[in-house]
């Protein structure tokens, strides 16, 4: 397992990967990572790279972290799975305990575990849908998104999706759902009384390039949910645990949604789970007898798996015993102050940031607004050059994403920028 030949032979021969043109994967030599420790990750070949997407925007605390790791290992071995249906267990109630902790008394009070991003949202959808029904509200059916919108790649969370690259070839099995791109359209639509949710990204947007909302937006949004009666659901999945400075986005504008989805960094990065977290008045509507058919229907195989919820539990001892939060002020300080430094070369055509969260824009001619010709693939070429610097980041089509772990250090920031540069340089 160690043979770097015999290896890529297998892996071509025998995986698909996600979002991946395998054609052209098949045609070169992969990249093979073998370890991580903190911010780095490590190839076959014995080199490291500064994780700067985290691991496809998951790590928190870095890779391996002594806590966390330790927590897996105690929960595997004395408990490594039961169902969640007709059973419980300690770390999954300790988990939803803590969980709820994290919000204003009285506001998220129930969690509902899955296994990823998407899982959450489908089950936040269904958890809305079935609520209007239930309360006496059928007509209540209609899901509002915004324009650029990415949600997940299931059926359901992918109908919301606003980017036609991701749902315009499965459209036949999406459900319809409404767009669109400000405040100014959300009110000016017609017969709001029927709409089901409006669900949105919290503070920035992701998939759509790291697009920070103006000031104000979410508070905006709930104010509309509130006149309206359409509830307000937030994908955390993203922008929870740290990303944006605090420990959810939503704490920026003070306001609390009616469902709540977090995912990736719920477990520092390490295992899958996911979890759907709702108010008391929602989850009350599906209590009954089992003649009243009230019952959620929903749920997976691994719903509150025991060492997802004991990485949980771990990663959230991290954030209290290494203060995280405390510290973050002074890295995006820095995180924003190096990211300046890229401004000035000459094929930068804009660079977002919230938090540690950052989204650069590479044009042909940023002056005139011309871009690459999308087959280019530029993102994809200057990520690949980064890796001779020492950074290993994705794009979003000629937007460079960089979105570190919580624990980088003000010189890892410094050296990632800098390999960034240099990449950007050598490929425009």
């Amino acid at each position: 397992m160690n043979n770097p030949v015999k290896l890529t032979q297998t892996d071509h021969r025998h995986l698909w990967h996600p979002f991946t043109q395998q054609q052209e994967w098949c045609a070169e030599e992969p990249m093979i990572i073998v370890s991580g420790k903190g911010v780095y990750l490590r190839d076959i070949q014995g080199r490291d790279y500064i994780d700067g997407n985290s691991s496809i925007w998951t790590n928190i605390h870095g890779h391996s972290h002594p806590h966390i790791v330790a927590a897996i290992q105690r929960q595997a071995a004395q408990l490594d799975h039961t169902s969640f249906l007709g059973t419980t267990h300690p770390s999954a109630i300790e988990l939803a305990k803590r969980l709820v902790a994290l919000f204003p008394k009285n506001s998220l009070s129930r969690v509902f575990f899955s296994d990823n991003g998407s899982t959450a949202i489908e089950a936040a959808l269904k958890m809305t849908f079935q609520y209007w029904q239930l309360i006496g509200h059928p007509e209540k059916k209609r899901f509002v998104a915004f324009s650029n919108c990415y949600h997940g790649d299931t059926a359901g969370a992918a109908s919301l999706s606003g980017i036609p690259l991701f749902s315009d070839r499965f459209a036949g099995i999406h459900f319809p759902a409404e767009h669109v791109a400000s405040m100014a359209e959300l009110e000016a639509l017609s017969h709001q009384e029927s709409i089901a949710a409006i669900i949105l990204e919290p503070l920035i947007q992701g998939v759509a390039g790291m697009r920070p909302w103006p000031q104000g937006m979410l508070q905006a949004v709930r104010a509309f949910c509130n006149r309206t009666g359409a509830l307000l659901i937030l994908d955390e999945v993203m922008t929870g645990f740290g990303r944006t400075g605090t420990m959810f986005a939503c704490e920026q504008e003070q306001i609390t949604p009616d469902l709540l989805a977090m995912a990736k960094g719920l477990t520092g990065g390490t295992v899958p789970l996911a979890a759907t977290m709702v108010t008391e008045k929602i989850y009350a509507a599906f209590l009954g007898s089992t003649e009243e058919q009230k019952t959620f229907y929903y749920g997976h195989s691994y719903t509150a798996h025991p060492i997802g919820c004991a990485a949980a539990l771990a990663n959230l001892d991290v954030f209290e015993e290494e203060k995280v939060l405390e510290k973050l002020p002074a890295t995006i300080k820095h995180f924003d102050k190096a990211l300046t430094t890229l401004k000035n070369m000459s094929h930068i055509a804009d660079i977002r940031q919230y938090g540690l969260i950052a989204g650069i824009d590479v044009m042909l001619d940023p002056t005139s607004k011309i871009s690459y010709p999308w087959q280019d693939q530029m993102g994809a070429k200057i990520c690949r050059a980064a890796r001779k610097h020492g950074l290993l980041t994705r794009p979003i089509r000629d937007t460079i994403v960089f979105m570190p772990p919580l624990c980088i250090t003000t010189e890892q920031i410094d050296q990632a920028v800098e390999a960034l540069g240099k990449a950007i340089e050598e490929v425009c």
